[in-house]
């Protein structure tokens, strides 16, 4: 990873409220027609060991799909942390779980205009959960809501925040947005 990576203050207590940052650093270089090659590590509020991934397209765009799409590991990503947030929660809120299945449905639209590149837009996120918990409805929706509060890809999702662009130009990184 890189040289100039910097640990974040991970702790900071404000009465009975604590807060922590979970930071990533990811690298990624295209090394194919279409394959790209990514590092990345967690390194707020632990660092983790570094994690190496690959992404690749099928020959429908120009690839040799070597690897599963950039999206598929998005669709994961999301689903997993979900996962993670209920098990994790159901013990803090005492919601008692065993196995957790969920099904998706992720779907976006691509627009192509011409010969314009195409344009896309979510069009519909589906979750079917599954748990097996023998606890009534409303402990399993509070035990829901707050794993899809804790999950970090959904809040992204439900309170999307500007990404900011900057291109390496004559050495230095200029802003592109």
């Amino acid at each position: 990873m890189s040289d100039d990576t910097q640990k974040t203050e991970t702790m900071a207590e404000e009465g009975t409220v604590k807060t922590f940052n979970v930071v990533f650093d990811v690298e990624g270089k295209a090394v194919g027609k279409m394959r790209n090659e990514i590092r990345g590590q967690m390194i707020s509020p632990v660092i983790d060991e570094v994690f190496e991934m690959a992404t690749d397209e099928g020959a429908a765009h120009g690839g040799d799909m070597t690897a599963p799409p950039p999206l598929a590991y998005f669709c994961t990503g999301f689903i997993a942390c979900l996962m993670t947030q209920i098990r994790a929660f159901s013990k803090r809120l005492r919601v008692p779980v065993g196995d957790v299945s969920v099904k998706a449905h992720i779907e976006w639209e691509a627009r192509v205009e011409g010969r314009n590149p195409y344009t896309s837009r979510p069009v519909a996120f589906r979750l079917d959960i599954d748990l097996d918990s023998d606890a009534p409805f409303d402990e399993q929706k509070r035990l829901l809501d707050a794993a899809q509060k804790g999950c970090f890809v959904e809040a992204t999702l439900a309170n999307p925040i500007p990404v900011d662009h900057r291109l390496m130009i004559d050495g230095a990184f200029v802003n592109a947005d």
